[in-house]
């Protein structure tokens, strides 16, 4: 997926949604841009709901059309917590899970790494990044790829990377397991949910 100028496009929706915008140097340059345009003018409900989804759009690095589907999915469920569903739904993608567990340090990687069909779910080969994992899964690179430049001190990283308390990594054998559930907290992220159901719900 083309994504464009980031710093660019982190500067406008005032978060850094990419890898190279979360280091210091981005914060300083965000923070002194923020305080020079501070009170300038005002925000639509429908603006503010906007910049929302772009960023949850840009923290997966998914496009617009992926995002909506996976909104109108939840709003058709009429599931109780529509906000937790969606999250899950987000989190749960196997490019997601990749970059969670370290085997990539970016969401482009983690993206390639499955495009290039070095990963397996179940002993099943897949291509297919925006495929759902789903607890009792076991996720493997094949053994053919790990020789690969691309994890070249991935079972020492691993040691110090947290994967979340949902997927357990064993380094040495390259294996993922998906052994709970993402947990929703609000208050955790960088974008709100809520918002980003709102405006599909227009």
């Amino acid at each position: 997926m083309k994504i464009g100028p980031r710093y660019k496009i982190a500067r406008r929706l005032g978060s850094a949604v990419f890898e190279k915008t979360q280091t210091a140097k981005y914060a300083l340059r965000a923070e002194k841009k923020s305080i020079s345009t501070a009170g300038v003018r005002g925000q639509s409900n429908y603006g503010a709901q906007l910049i929302e989804k772009q960023k949850a759009r840009f923290t997966y690095g998914i496009t617009a059309k992926q995002l909506k589907n996976y909104v109108r999915s939840v709003i058709s469920s009429k599931v109780k917590d529509p906000e937790a569903r969606l999250y899950n739904m987000l989190e749960k993608r196997l490019d997601n899970v990749v970059l969670r567990s370290g085997l990539a340090s970016t969401r482009q990687q983690a993206r390639q790494i499955v495009t290039h069909g070095h990963m397996k779910i179940n002993d099943k080969k897949t291509t297919v990044p925006s495929i759902q994992v789903k607890k009792g899964d076991a996720v493997t690179v094949k053994e053919s790829k790990r020789i690969s430049p691309l994890y070249t001190g991935f079972k020492d990283k691993a040691k110090e990377n947290q994967a979340p308390a949902w997927l357990s990594v064993n380094a040495e054998k390259f294996l993922i397991e998906i052994v709970g559930e993402p947990e929703y907290k609000a208050s955790n992220l960088s974008f709100n949910l809520g918002e980003v159901i709102q405006f599909y719900k227009r």
